[in-house]
């Protein structure tokens, strides 16, 4: 069952976006360490990601805490603030961990292998050349007032609202349809 979507434009936004609703319902994905390794399977970081315990489930939770802290406030105050520098570290530190190990066999197929360490080191990195690139301006939050999660708008207008149709954009269309039409029969009668 793929329950986690990954509409970001960026590895990193996605591992943000599994803690959804953050103003209010404050929606956790991760809630355990077999979530975490189904995350890394539907985000193809590695083919299997083994066992996971609480200690790497918190792991990723610091790391996804922090890529959110730092978009959303990059780029820093002056002098940053303690919460920014205690993600950038974060961010930074798993940035140095090996990414995880491709190799191909000879009928073409890959393989990916690593564990914990070589999933923060992908998605840190992903992280800083996010942060490091122009793409960082063109970073934004659904325009659904409950959702919280980011998403990197390429669209060529540069006018994308929403974190995915699916979501949050055929919701809103719905809704403004339904409301639309009520004022419709409301003018009728």
């Amino acid at each position: 069952m793929d329950e986690f979507v990954f509409v970001s434009g960026h590895l990193c936004l996605d591992l943000a976006g599994t803690k959804l609703w953050r103003r209010s319902l404050r929606t956790e994905l991760l809630t355990s360490p077999g979530d975490v390794s189904r995350w890394v399977r539907q985000a193809e970081l590695l083919d299997d990601p083994g066992p996971m315990d609480t200690r790497g489930l918190e792991r990723v939770r610091r790391l996804r805490e922090a890529i959110y802290t730092l978009v959303r406030s990059w780029p820093p105050g002056d002098p940053p603030d303690a919460e920014f520098r205690d993600a950038l570290a974060e961010v930074n530190d798993a940035a140095r961990l090996p990414l995880p190990r491709h190799q191909l066999d000879a009928s073409g197929r890959l393989t990916r292998t690593g564990g914990v360490d070589e999933v923060l080191g992908a998605v840190a990195r992903d992280a800083v050349d996010l942060l490091s690139s122009a793409q960082l301006a063109r970073t934004k939050e659904c325009a659904n007032p409950d959702c919280t999660r980011l998403f990197v708008d390429v669209s060529r207008s540069g006018a994308r609202r929403w974190c995915g149709m699916a979501e949050c954009g055929n919701k809103h269309k719905a809704a403004s349809y339904r409301k639309r039409k009520k004022q419709q029969a409301v003018m009728e009668t």
